[in-house]
Parts: structure tokens; C-alpha cells; sequence
């Protein structure tokens, strides 16, 4: 079906429907142009390319008897590491004036090694790449190829704490844009061969670099094809940040879970690839994605392994529980207060109704309109300047709140209610999200239909998870399907050397080999 789809827009409908039979060949790729072995022919087609363009550097020389010429980007490149290879390279040949490009070439490759890389190029296109990145090109007269060497100097924000992902007892690192640095946090980390690094280009105009992060000796190979297969899918002219590429990687893109998770956290990262998981690195973006992510791993931090696990265990039920409390309690509320008031007791009863006889509208009405306030002023926190923000959200919320309920448009209980509720989703921020919008239709379902809605409700979100499977591993597993075995780390955290016996990863938790007791 996707082939004939692919026909028909290629050819047309009526020249599809003339030559069903016909194999339609896949458009061919633009041909790259060659690099010259004449350096004039080289310079002429650089300026037409380069024309207009202000920030890149040539500097002519004349090296031994041979003419040289050194390109470079403005900003993005270590000066200081420029002038290095200029002096060492016509100290060389100062005394000579018979140097062959060959000879300079050969200099180059075998005697300057101060350069962290260095590498042949043979287009155009790459040449253009390379120099885009940071890297100085040298061509040479009499040369039919460049010469890219590693002299990055671009600025970029130091490491520092991760601001999403604060922890008590772990390390204060996070990651950076460039995504080199990103690499190296992982490999500090992880001393060992088995530990893969893969770069990839994605974008078609912009080449972003995009690396694949993985313990080949744990790591699925089926996994890490699927994962390729589906970044090659990507079209976009620039990739500006992993969001993205996250779309390409989720199994569902309707659904109200994301089964691709993502970290700012590289000992996060490693702990992930351990398990035989695969983490997508996107220059240009502090965060990383890890593939697959499962529903119990948003109830997971870094600081429950540094606490006894009693500890750790009743902090990731009460994630659980304010899980549930986010997205239930507005719509349980409203569904019991307006069908079902019986269930209250009634002293709560007497005071939700005089504030109910007080206010105009009906409690789902009010629900509405009081959460949809409370998510404008988080909104609002969060994107304006971080000292302004916190002024309006805290400000905000304690006026406006005071001020309904004085005014009677709005009860007492219903602020309580929406209070416990914006608490609770912040007990599990990687699932703000969906609970922001799920906790919207419950309120609406339960407003009509009762503790009958809640439930249907309920059903069509756990059919939904249950719908998701994250490159063949189900997306509620270990608890659907389920392994005792598994769950030693998922409702509760096992003790330390309980923990560090467990050898099923997570690509055995598909149904069949979970549960594996040796």
C-alpha cells in the first residue's frame, strides 16, 4: 500500500492506473562535486558557493613554492589552534622553495598530530560540512582532495546541575549543547570497549549530528536497526532539538503516553544503557532520548537508589498514588457531587452544598473553569523570565483564589480540590503532560455520566497504555505482562545486592523470556 501510494504521487493517478505493473525507481540522489587538483578552479567554485556570506575566512599562502590556501569559520573555530598549524607548517618549508603538493600533504598527515582529527575529503559537500562544524580546511595546489583538521572553538554553556532533574545524593552534572562533551560525560562514566558511539546525520539541509549511545555486547541488534530504520524516515530540512526526532521513535502517535523517555542526566544515560537500552544524542540539545521507555520508569529517579529501600519504596507508591490523585480527583469529585452526593460524608456534604448554593454555575462548569485558570497561570510561570514567574504563579494563584471564593463564583472545596490536584502532578513531572489533559476529559466525563464515566474513562487509558509496545517491549511491562522476577524494581526497590543479580534486560520484556530466574 505505502508503494503504491509513493506511485501514484510520483506519476500521477491516471499514469498509475495506465501501469499498475510498473516499478517506479527512486529518484536519484543530486551527483556531489569532486574536488579539483587545481587550487584555482577549487577557490572560484568556493566563492560562488560562499557568496555573500560573511563568515568565513581564507588565508593564501605560499608554502615551500607551492600555494596553500586555509579556510576557516568565523566563531567556530580555535584561533589560537589556527596559528599553530600555520607556523609549524611554513617553519617547515621555509628554507625551500621545490616543495610538490604531495610533499605538504604527507607533512600534514604524518607530523601534525596536535590536530584530535583529522581526515581526507573528496567533495565538495563535505568539504562544506566540515568547515560549517568548526574543522579548518586546508587545500592544496596539486592536491586533488582537502584537508580537514579538528580546530572547534565555538563558545557554549558550561556544564552545570540539571535543572529538571534535581537530586540529594548524585552527581550535579548535566548535560550541554554540544553534543561531543554529551559523549564524553557517557564515556568517563562507562570505561569500557563494549560502549558504541554512532553518529548519524539527520536533515536534509542542516546534517545535524545525532549519535546512538549503546553496550553492543547488551544491546538488541533488531533494536538498534529499528531505531536507524526509523531516523532515516526523518525529512526535515533542520533539526533544531530532540523533540523532533521523538515523534519518529514512539509507536503511537495518538496516544496519551510517550513510550521514548528523556534525561538531561548522563548518569541516567548510563544506568539506561545498561539495562540494553539505546540512548539518541542530538547536537545542539541538552537532553537525551532513551529507547524504549517503559510506564513504571517515570515513577524512577536517581535518588532511590541512594536510600534504604523501605524509603525508596514508599516514595515511588506515593508517585503512584499522586499519579492516580492527578488525574481522578477532579473528575471523581465533580462525579460524586453531582450524581452520587450520598457518597460524601455528611458533614462534607453539608459544606459542599452551601458552597455549592452560593456559586452559579454547576460543579463541572466550575471545575472547568478553575483548572483551566490554574493551567494559564503555570503557563505563564513557565515562560516568562524564572524570578517574574514564580511571582506570578505564586501571587496568581493565592488573588485569584482568594478572590473567587469571596466573590462566589467559585467554593471553598473546589480550590481545595484543584490545590491537592496541581501539588500531586508535580510529584511526577515527566507525566505532566498527559495528566494535564487526561484530568480535563475526566472532569467532562464524570461531570456527565457519573462514577460510570470515571470508570469508562479509566478503561479507555489503560487499553491505550496497554496498546503501546516500545520496539517489541510492551510499554506496562513488567506489570503487563507480568514478572515477579522483574518487579523487584518497579512498585518497590529491592535492596542494593538483591538488585545487582538481576540479569534480564529490557529487551527480554516482551512476554516470552521475563520471569527468567538464572
Amino acid at each position: 500500500m505505502r508503494k503504491w501510494f509513493y506511485q501514484i504521487r510520483s506519476q500521477g493517478l491516471f499514469n498509475f492506473l495506465c501501469g499498475v505493473g510498473n516499478e517506479i525507481q527512486p529518484p536519484k540522489a543530486k551527483p556531489k562535486s569532486k574536488i579539483s587538483a587545481s587550487l584555482t578552479k577549487n577557490v572560484v567554485l568556493m566563492q560562488e558557493r560562499l557568496k555573500g556570506t560573511s563568515d568565513f575566512n581564507v588565508r593564501e599562502l605560499e608554502i615551500g613554492g607551492v600555494k596553500v590556501n586555509i579556510f576557516t569559520n568565523e566563531g567556530m573555530t580555535n584561533i589560537q589552534t589556527v596559528n599553530d598549524s600555520l607556523i609549524r607548517l611554513t617553519e617547515s618549508f621555509k628554507e625551500r622553495d621545490d616543495a610538490t603538493g604531495e610533499e605538504i600533504y604527507q607533512f600534514i598527515e604524518t607530523k601534525m598530530l596536535f590536530a584530535a582529527e583529522m581526515k581526507d575529503i573528496y567533495t565538495f559537500e563535505d568539504l562544506f560540512k566540515m568547515m560549517m562544524s568548526g574543522f579548518l580546511i586546508v587545500l592544496i595546489d596539486g592536491v586533488d582532495h582537502a584537508i580537514s583538521m579538528g580546530a572547534q572553538g565555538f563558545q557554549f554553556r558550561s556544564i552545570s546541575e540539571p535543572s529538571g532533574e534535581i537530586n540529594i545524593r548524585g552527581s550535579r552534572e548535566g548535560f550541554t549543547e554540544p553534543i561531543k562533551i554529551n559523549m564524553s560525560m557517557i564515556r568517563r562514566r562507562v570505561k569500557s570497549e563494549a560502549l558504541h558511539f554512532e553518529m548519524l546525520k539527520v536533515g536534509n539541509t542542516g546534517q545535524t549530528d545525532v549519535c546512538l549511545a549503546y553496550l553492543d555486547d547488551v544491546a538488541s541488534p533488531k533494536l538498534l536497526k529499528n531505531i536507524k530504520y526509523q531516523l532515516s524516515k526523518i525529512d526535515f530540512s533542520l533539526i533544531l532539538n530532540s523533540g523532533y526526532i521523538q515523534p519518529f521513535l514512539e509507536s503511537v502517535q495518538g496516544s496519551f503516553f510517550s513510550d521514548v523517555g528523556y534525561t538531561e542526566r548522563p548518569d541516567t544515560v548510563c544506568a539506561k544503557i545498561y539495562e540494553g537500552r539505546v540512548a539518541v544524542l542530538v547536537d545542539g540539545t541538552p537532553f537525551a532520548l532513551i529507547v524504549p521507555y517503559l510506564f513504571s520508569e517515570n515513577f524512577q529517579s536517581i535518588d532511590d537508589y541512594n536510600h534504604k529501600p523501605y524509603y525508596a519504596t514508599a516514595v515511588r507508591f506515593l508517585k503512584y498514588i499522586s499519579f492516580a490523585v492527578t488525574i481522578l480527583l477532579p473528575g471523581l469529585y465533580v462525579a460524586i457531587g453531582t450524581f452520587h452526593p450520598e457518597l460524601f460524608p455528611p458533614a462534607l456534604l453539608f459544606n459542599i452544598v452551601s458552597s455549592q448554593e452560593t456559586t452559579p454555575f454547576p460543579m463541572v462548569i466550575e471545575a472547568l473553569v478553575i483548572h483551566f485558570i490554574y493551567e494559564v497561570m503555570r503557563e505563564a510561570g513557565l515562560r516568562l523570565p524564572r524570578p517574574v514567574g514564580h511571582a506570578i504563579s505564586i501571587v496568581g494563584s493565592l488573588v485569584i483564589g482568594d478572590a473567587a471564593v469571596t466573590a462566589g463564583l467559585i467554593g471553598s472545596p473546589m480550590v481545595m480540590v484543584v490545590a491537592l490536584t496541581a501539588i500531586s502532578s508535580f510529584v511526577v513531572p515527566s507525566l505532566q503532560e498527559p495528566a494535564a489533559v487526561l484530568k480535563f476529559g475526566f472532569i467532562i466525563i464524570g461531570g456527565t455520566m457519573g462514577l460510570y464515566g470515571i470508570a469508562l474513562g479509566a478503561a479507555v487509558v489503560l487499553v491505550n497504555a496497554s496498546a503501546l509496545t516500545a520496539f517489541g517491549v510492551p510499554y506496562l511491562s513488567p506489570i503487563a505482562p507480568f514478572s515477579l522476577y522483574a518487579m523487584r524494581d518497579t512498585f518497590v526497590r529491592s535492596g542494593i545486592k538483591t538488585l545487582q543479580k538481576k540479569d534480564n534486560q529490557v529487551d527480554e520484556l516482551n512476554g516470552i523470556h521475563i520471569g527468567r530466574q538464572d
